[in-house]
Protein backbone atom coordinates (compact mmCIF):
# COMPACT_ATOMS: atom_id res chain seq x y z
CA UNK A 1 0.00 0.00 0.00
CA UNK A 2 3.01 2.29 -0.45
CA UNK A 3 1.50 3.97 -3.54
CA UNK A 4 -1.86 5.05 -2.23
CA UNK A 5 -3.87 7.42 -4.42
CA UNK A 6 -5.23 9.86 -1.87
CA UNK A 7 -8.49 11.47 -2.99
CA UNK A 8 -9.84 12.23 0.48
CA UNK A 9 -9.16 15.97 0.31
CA UNK A 10 -6.87 18.61 -1.19
CA UNK A 11 -5.69 19.23 2.37
CA UNK A 12 -3.40 16.18 2.10
CA UNK A 13 -1.00 17.86 -0.34
CA UNK A 14 2.67 17.90 0.61
CA UNK A 15 4.72 21.09 0.15
CA UNK A 16 6.57 21.23 -3.16
CA UNK A 17 10.37 21.14 -3.37
CA UNK A 18 10.37 24.89 -4.00
CA UNK A 19 8.22 25.45 -0.91
CA UNK A 20 10.54 23.35 1.24
CA UNK A 21 13.56 25.27 0.02
CA UNK A 22 11.86 28.60 0.65
CA UNK A 23 10.82 27.52 4.13
CA UNK A 24 14.38 26.45 4.98
CA UNK A 25 15.82 29.82 4.01
CA UNK A 26 12.95 32.09 5.09
CA UNK A 27 13.75 35.42 6.72
CA UNK A 28 11.81 35.52 9.98
CA UNK A 29 10.95 37.65 12.99
CA UNK A 30 8.29 37.79 15.70
CA UNK A 31 4.94 38.20 13.97
CA UNK A 32 3.09 39.13 17.17
CA UNK A 33 5.31 42.22 17.18
CA UNK A 34 4.66 42.62 13.45
CA UNK A 35 8.34 41.97 12.77
CA UNK A 36 8.28 38.91 10.53
CA UNK A 37 9.24 40.21 7.07
CA UNK A 38 8.04 37.12 5.20
CA UNK A 39 4.63 37.24 6.88
CA UNK A 40 4.44 40.93 6.04
CA UNK A 41 5.23 40.24 2.38
CA UNK A 42 2.60 37.49 2.20
CA UNK A 43 -0.08 39.68 3.76
CA UNK A 44 0.76 42.61 1.48
CA UNK A 45 0.68 40.41 -1.62
CA UNK A 46 -2.62 38.77 -0.65
CA UNK A 47 -4.20 42.19 -0.15
CA UNK A 48 -2.87 43.31 -3.53
CA UNK A 49 -4.18 40.28 -5.41
CA UNK A 50 -7.65 40.72 -3.91
CA UNK A 51 -7.66 44.51 -4.29
CA UNK A 52 -7.94 45.09 -0.54
CA UNK A 53 -6.29 47.39 1.95
CA UNK A 54 -4.94 44.68 4.24
CA UNK A 55 -4.70 40.98 5.00
CA UNK A 56 -3.84 38.74 7.93
CA UNK A 57 -2.33 35.25 8.01
CA UNK A 58 -4.18 32.74 10.19
CA UNK A 59 -3.41 29.07 10.90
CA UNK A 60 -6.71 27.72 9.55
CA UNK A 61 -9.68 28.60 7.40
CA UNK A 62 -12.00 28.02 10.32
CA UNK A 63 -10.16 30.65 12.35
CA UNK A 64 -10.34 33.09 9.43
CA UNK A 65 -14.08 32.56 8.98
CA UNK A 66 -14.85 32.85 12.66
CA UNK A 67 -12.78 36.00 13.09
CA UNK A 68 -14.71 37.53 10.18
CA UNK A 69 -18.05 36.61 11.73
CA UNK A 70 -16.95 38.21 15.01
CA UNK A 71 -15.94 41.38 13.15
CA UNK A 72 -19.35 41.85 11.56
CA UNK A 73 -21.71 40.80 14.35
CA UNK A 74 -22.62 41.18 18.00
CA UNK A 75 -24.11 38.73 20.46
CA UNK A 76 -27.76 37.84 19.94
CA UNK A 77 -27.78 38.32 16.16
CA UNK A 78 -28.27 35.95 13.22
CA UNK A 79 -25.93 34.97 10.39
CA UNK A 80 -27.47 33.77 7.13
CA UNK A 81 -25.63 30.72 5.76
CA UNK A 82 -26.26 28.03 3.17
CA UNK A 83 -27.77 24.90 4.70
CA UNK A 84 -24.72 22.69 4.01
CA UNK A 85 -22.07 25.35 4.51
CA UNK A 86 -18.69 24.74 6.11
CA UNK A 87 -19.34 27.56 8.59
CA UNK A 88 -22.40 25.68 9.82
CA UNK A 89 -21.40 22.03 9.67
CA UNK A 90 -17.64 21.89 10.16
CA UNK A 91 -16.61 24.79 12.39
CA UNK A 92 -17.58 23.37 15.77
CA UNK A 93 -20.54 25.72 16.49
CA UNK A 94 -18.06 28.59 16.85
CA UNK A 95 -20.53 31.09 15.42
CA UNK A 96 -22.51 30.52 18.62
CA UNK A 97 -19.69 30.01 21.11
CA UNK A 98 -17.32 32.74 19.90
CA UNK A 99 -19.63 35.35 18.38
CA UNK A 100 -22.85 34.58 20.28
CA UNK A 101 -24.87 34.35 17.06
CA UNK A 102 -27.14 31.71 15.62
CA UNK A 103 -27.14 30.59 12.02
CA UNK A 104 -30.22 31.07 9.86
CA UNK A 105 -29.96 28.44 7.14
CA UNK A 106 -31.03 28.81 3.53
CA UNK A 107 -30.94 25.89 1.08
CA UNK A 108 -29.35 26.83 -2.21
CA UNK A 109 -29.65 24.89 -5.45
CA UNK A 110 -26.38 22.91 -5.66
CA UNK A 111 -25.24 25.03 -2.72
CA UNK A 112 -25.60 28.32 -4.59
CA UNK A 113 -27.47 31.08 -2.79
CA UNK A 114 -29.46 33.71 -4.67
CA UNK A 115 -30.43 37.14 -3.42
CA UNK A 116 -34.12 36.18 -3.47
CA UNK A 117 -33.58 33.24 -1.12
CA UNK A 118 -31.34 35.32 1.15
CA UNK A 119 -33.78 38.22 1.21
CA UNK A 120 -36.59 35.94 2.41
CA UNK A 121 -34.46 34.85 5.38
CA UNK A 122 -33.56 38.34 6.62
CA UNK A 123 -35.17 38.94 9.99
CA UNK A 124 -37.86 41.63 10.06
CA UNK A 125 -37.08 44.65 12.20
CA UNK A 126 -39.16 43.68 15.23
CA UNK A 127 -37.80 44.14 18.74
CA UNK A 128 -38.68 40.60 19.81
CA UNK A 129 -37.02 38.88 16.82
CA UNK A 130 -33.26 38.29 16.46
CA UNK A 131 -31.91 40.59 13.77
CA UNK A 132 -29.78 39.56 10.82
CA UNK A 133 -26.22 40.83 11.16
CA UNK A 134 -24.30 39.10 8.37
CA UNK A 135 -24.59 37.04 5.19
CA UNK A 136 -22.01 34.29 4.54
CA UNK A 137 -21.42 32.83 1.09
CA UNK A 138 -19.23 29.79 0.28
CA UNK A 139 -17.55 29.68 -3.14
CA UNK A 140 -16.73 27.01 -4.17
CA UNK A 141 -19.22 25.06 -2.10
CA UNK A 142 -17.59 22.01 -0.57
CA UNK A 143 -20.53 19.77 0.33
CA UNK A 144 -22.43 20.62 -2.84
CA UNK A 145 -19.54 19.14 -4.81
CA UNK A 146 -17.29 22.12 -5.47
CA UNK A 147 -19.95 24.14 -7.25
CA UNK A 148 -19.25 27.71 -8.31
CA UNK A 149 -21.41 30.78 -7.74
CA UNK A 150 -21.34 32.84 -10.98
CA UNK A 151 -20.44 36.52 -10.93
CA UNK A 152 -23.93 37.80 -11.90
CA UNK A 153 -25.43 35.92 -8.93
CA UNK A 154 -22.79 37.39 -6.63
CA UNK A 155 -23.44 40.88 -7.97
CA UNK A 156 -27.13 40.56 -7.10
CA UNK A 157 -26.21 39.46 -3.58
CA UNK A 158 -23.77 42.34 -3.13
CA UNK A 159 -26.28 44.91 -4.36
CA UNK A 160 -29.12 43.50 -2.28
CA UNK A 161 -27.01 43.29 0.87
CA UNK A 162 -25.78 46.85 0.42
CA UNK A 163 -29.34 48.11 0.04
CA UNK A 164 -30.31 46.16 3.18
CA UNK A 165 -27.35 47.54 5.12
CA UNK A 166 -25.84 44.09 5.71
CA UNK A 167 -22.18 43.04 5.42
CA UNK A 168 -21.26 39.97 3.38
CA UNK A 169 -18.40 37.57 4.12
CA UNK A 170 -16.98 35.00 1.71
CA UNK A 171 -15.78 31.62 2.84
CA UNK A 172 -13.47 31.37 -0.15
CA UNK A 173 -11.49 28.36 1.03
CA UNK A 174 -11.31 27.31 -2.64
CA UNK A 175 -12.03 30.65 -4.31
CA UNK A 176 -9.04 30.21 -6.65
CA UNK A 177 -10.77 27.07 -7.95
CA UNK A 178 -13.89 29.16 -8.53
CA UNK A 179 -11.89 31.78 -10.43
CA UNK A 180 -10.20 29.09 -12.54
CA UNK A 181 -13.58 27.56 -13.42
CA UNK A 182 -15.01 30.95 -14.38
CA UNK A 183 -11.88 32.07 -16.24
CA UNK A 184 -11.48 35.27 -14.23
CA UNK A 185 -9.37 36.81 -11.48
CA UNK A 186 -10.18 36.26 -7.81
CA UNK A 187 -10.49 40.02 -7.37
CA UNK A 188 -13.37 40.05 -9.88
CA UNK A 189 -15.49 37.52 -7.99
CA UNK A 190 -14.75 38.88 -4.51
CA UNK A 191 -14.88 42.65 -4.94
CA UNK A 192 -18.29 43.08 -3.32
CA UNK A 193 -17.53 41.16 -0.12
CA UNK A 194 -16.63 43.01 3.04
CA UNK A 195 -14.18 40.27 4.03
CA UNK A 196 -12.80 37.22 2.25
CA UNK A 197 -11.11 34.15 3.71
CA UNK A 198 -9.14 31.85 1.44
CA UNK A 199 -6.96 28.81 2.11
CA UNK A 200 -3.34 28.38 1.11
CA UNK A 201 -3.34 24.78 2.33
CA UNK A 202 -5.92 23.19 0.00
CA UNK A 203 -5.59 23.31 -3.77
CA UNK A 204 -2.72 25.80 -3.55
CA UNK A 205 -0.63 23.19 -1.77
CA UNK A 206 0.92 25.07 1.16
CA UNK A 207 1.43 23.00 4.32
CA UNK A 208 -0.36 25.39 6.69
CA UNK A 209 -2.36 28.58 6.60
CA UNK A 210 -5.20 30.73 5.37
CA UNK A 211 -5.66 34.44 4.77
CA UNK A 212 -8.34 36.95 5.70
CA UNK A 213 -8.50 40.11 3.58
CA UNK A 214 -10.49 43.29 4.10
CA UNK A 215 -10.19 46.93 5.12
CA UNK A 216 -7.35 48.21 7.30
CA UNK A 217 -9.74 48.71 10.20
CA UNK A 218 -11.20 45.22 9.87
CA UNK A 219 -7.80 43.56 9.77
CA UNK A 220 -6.56 45.61 12.72
CA UNK A 221 -9.47 44.26 14.75
CA UNK A 222 -8.90 40.78 13.32
CA UNK A 223 -5.45 40.74 14.90
CA UNK A 224 -7.08 41.11 18.32
CA UNK A 225 -9.40 38.17 17.72
CA UNK A 226 -6.63 36.05 16.20
CA UNK A 227 -4.58 36.53 19.38
CA UNK A 228 -7.59 35.65 21.54
CA UNK A 229 -8.03 32.40 19.63
CA UNK A 230 -4.39 31.44 20.06
CA UNK A 231 -3.39 32.30 16.51
CA UNK A 232 -0.65 34.77 17.40
CA UNK A 233 2.38 32.89 16.10
CA UNK A 234 6.01 33.93 16.34
CA UNK A 235 8.50 33.13 13.54
CA UNK A 236 5.66 32.21 11.23
CA UNK A 237 7.58 33.39 8.17
CA UNK A 238 8.68 29.78 7.73
CA UNK A 239 5.05 29.03 6.86
CA UNK A 240 4.54 32.25 4.94
CA UNK A 241 7.45 31.40 2.63
CA UNK A 242 5.51 28.38 1.38
CA UNK A 243 2.35 30.46 1.30
CA UNK A 244 3.92 32.99 -1.07
CA UNK A 245 4.78 30.24 -3.56
CA UNK A 246 1.28 28.80 -3.17
CA UNK A 247 -0.24 32.20 -3.86
CA UNK A 248 1.92 33.09 -6.85
CA UNK A 249 2.45 29.78 -8.62
CA UNK A 250 -0.20 27.21 -7.75
CA UNK A 251 -3.38 28.90 -9.09
CA UNK A 252 -2.01 28.46 -12.62
CA UNK A 253 -2.40 24.67 -12.50
CA UNK A 254 -5.84 24.29 -10.89
CA UNK A 255 -7.44 23.52 -14.23
CA UNK A 256 -5.54 20.21 -14.22
CA UNK A 257 -7.30 19.22 -11.00
CA UNK A 258 -10.66 20.12 -12.51
CA UNK A 259 -10.01 17.91 -15.55
CA UNK A 260 -8.97 15.04 -13.30
CA UNK A 261 -12.15 15.42 -11.25
CA UNK A 262 -14.20 15.16 -14.42
CA UNK A 263 -12.33 11.99 -15.32
CA UNK A 264 -13.34 10.43 -11.99
CA UNK A 265 -16.92 11.61 -12.36
CA UNK A 266 -17.11 10.00 -15.81
CA UNK A 267 -16.12 6.70 -14.19
CA UNK A 268 -19.15 6.89 -11.90
CA UNK A 269 -21.59 8.07 -14.56
CA UNK A 270 -23.83 5.30 -15.80
CA UNK A 271 -22.88 2.82 -13.11
CA UNK A 272 -25.90 0.92 -11.85
CA UNK A 273 -24.75 1.06 -8.22
CA UNK A 274 -24.27 4.86 -8.10
CA UNK A 275 -25.86 8.11 -9.18
CA UNK A 276 -24.12 11.40 -9.84
CA UNK A 277 -25.15 14.95 -10.76
CA UNK A 278 -22.64 15.75 -13.49
CA UNK A 279 -23.75 19.40 -13.59
CA UNK A 280 -22.36 19.77 -10.07
CA UNK A 281 -18.87 18.58 -11.09
CA UNK A 282 -17.43 22.01 -11.77
CA UNK A 283 -14.05 22.14 -10.01
CA UNK A 284 -11.91 19.62 -8.10
CA UNK A 285 -14.60 17.86 -6.03
CA UNK A 286 -16.75 14.88 -7.03
CA UNK A 287 -19.65 13.77 -4.84
CA UNK A 288 -21.93 10.89 -5.72
CA UNK A 289 -24.51 8.74 -3.98
CA UNK A 290 -24.45 4.99 -3.63
CA UNK A 291 -27.58 3.48 -5.10
CA UNK A 292 -28.92 0.25 -3.74
CA UNK A 293 -30.21 -2.34 -6.15
CA UNK A 294 -33.55 -2.76 -4.42
CA UNK A 295 -36.07 -0.18 -3.12
CA UNK A 296 -35.06 -0.65 0.53
CA UNK A 297 -31.31 -0.31 0.00
CA UNK A 298 -29.61 3.06 -0.57
CA UNK A 299 -26.08 1.71 -0.68
CA UNK A 300 -23.31 1.64 1.91
CA UNK A 301 -20.79 4.45 1.34
CA UNK A 302 -18.41 3.53 4.21
CA UNK A 303 -18.22 -0.06 2.95
CA UNK A 304 -17.54 1.12 -0.59
CA UNK A 305 -14.81 3.49 0.62
CA UNK A 306 -13.27 0.59 2.54
CA UNK A 307 -13.25 -1.51 -0.64
CA UNK A 308 -11.44 1.27 -2.49
CA UNK A 309 -8.87 1.58 0.30
CA UNK A 310 -8.13 -2.12 0.08
CA UNK A 311 -7.13 -1.49 -3.52
CA UNK A 312 -5.01 1.58 -2.82
CA UNK A 313 -7.51 4.40 -3.41
CA UNK A 314 -8.47 6.66 -0.51
CA UNK A 315 -11.82 8.45 -0.61
CA UNK A 316 -14.24 9.92 1.94
CA UNK A 317 -17.68 8.74 2.99
CA UNK A 318 -19.45 12.02 3.75
CA UNK A 319 -22.62 10.32 4.92
CA UNK A 320 -24.10 6.83 5.00
CA UNK A 321 -24.72 6.86 1.24
CA UNK A 322 -22.44 9.59 -0.18
CA UNK A 323 -18.83 9.41 -1.38
CA UNK A 324 -16.44 12.27 -2.12
CA UNK A 325 -13.28 12.48 -4.22
CA UNK A 326 -11.07 15.58 -4.25
CA UNK A 327 -8.30 16.03 -6.81
CA UNK A 328 -5.14 18.02 -6.10
CA UNK A 329 -1.48 18.61 -6.93
CA UNK A 330 -0.31 15.30 -5.46
CA UNK A 331 -2.50 13.09 -7.69
CA UNK A 332 -1.59 13.01 -11.38
CA UNK A 333 -3.80 12.30 -14.37
CA UNK A 334 -2.34 8.79 -14.44
CA UNK A 335 -3.25 8.35 -10.76
CA UNK A 336 -6.81 9.44 -11.46
CA UNK A 337 -7.09 7.15 -14.48
CA UNK A 338 -5.97 4.24 -12.32
CA UNK A 339 -8.39 5.24 -9.56
CA UNK A 340 -11.21 5.54 -12.08
CA UNK A 341 -10.68 1.93 -13.18
CA UNK A 342 -10.78 0.76 -9.56
CA UNK A 343 -13.97 2.75 -8.95
CA UNK A 344 -15.70 1.20 -11.97
CA UNK A 345 -14.63 -2.28 -11.00
CA UNK A 346 -15.74 -1.94 -7.38
CA UNK A 347 -19.10 -0.47 -8.38
CA UNK A 348 -19.51 -3.29 -10.86
CA UNK A 349 -18.87 -5.86 -8.11
CA UNK A 350 -21.81 -4.46 -6.17
CA UNK A 351 -24.09 -5.16 -9.10
CA UNK A 352 -22.67 -8.64 -9.52
CA UNK A 353 -23.12 -9.41 -5.84
CA UNK A 354 -26.79 -8.48 -6.02
CA UNK A 355 -27.55 -10.74 -8.97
Amino acid sequence: MANLIDLRSDTVTKPTAAMRQAMASAEVGDDVYGEDPTINRLEARAAEIFGREAAIFVPTGTMGNQIAIRLHTEHGKEVIVEARSHVLDWEMAMTASFSGCQCRTVAGERGILSWETIKAAIGPVIYYRAQTALICVENTHNMAGGTVTPLPVLEEIWAGAKAAGLPVHLDGARVFNAAAALGCEVADITSGFDTVMFCLSKGLGAPVGSMLVGSKDAIAEAKVHRKALGGGMRQAGILAAAGLIALEEMPKRLGEDHCNARLLADAVLGQEAAEIDMAAVQTNIVIFNMKGLNPNDKGDAPAFVASLKARGVLASAIGPHSVRFVTHYDVSKADCEAAAEVVKEELGKLVGAAV
